[in-house]
């Protein structure tokens, strides 16, 4: 009887070690490569944005971004003074969400847009 246990013991640790041991991958397991969406690194095989704000000036070309916007008035008027307008007045969210308002910036007045991921855009 120890002698069956011991056996069946054996056999399926030799057994286990061989699974355990695989190294290669099966192709249907792979995973296509990613685009970076310029993030730190970050890979996504989607064109959509990061949903966080960063310190980056613009996280997408398509700014500005309809979202829910959680910046306050304070904190969006000193984002856009951080990217370097100065007297931003008249701010306040659009339909979309996004923060408009006219700003100062080498000299020429511009109307200025934030949305939620911290895009700040001029035009």
């Amino acid at each position: 009887m120890k002698r069956t246990i011991a056996a069946a013991l054996l056999c399926s640790a030799l057994g286990a070690g061989g699974v355990l041991a695989q190294t290669t991958t099966s192709p249907s397991s792979t995973v296509p490569s990613a685009a970076t969406n310029g993030t730190t690194g970050a890979t996504s095989s989607s064109t959509t944005p990061p949903a966080v704000a960063t310190k980056d000036a613009n996280n997408t070309s398509a700014a500005p971004v309809a979202g829910a916007n959680s910046f306050t008035m304070a904190q969006a008027q000193k984002r856009i003074e951080d990217h370097g307008y100065t007297e931003v007045s008249q701010l306040a969210k659009d339909d979309k969400s996004v923060w408009r308002g006219h700003a100062m910036k080498d000299g020429k007045t511009v109307t200025v847009a934030l949305d939620y991921q911290g895009n700040v855009t001029a035009n």
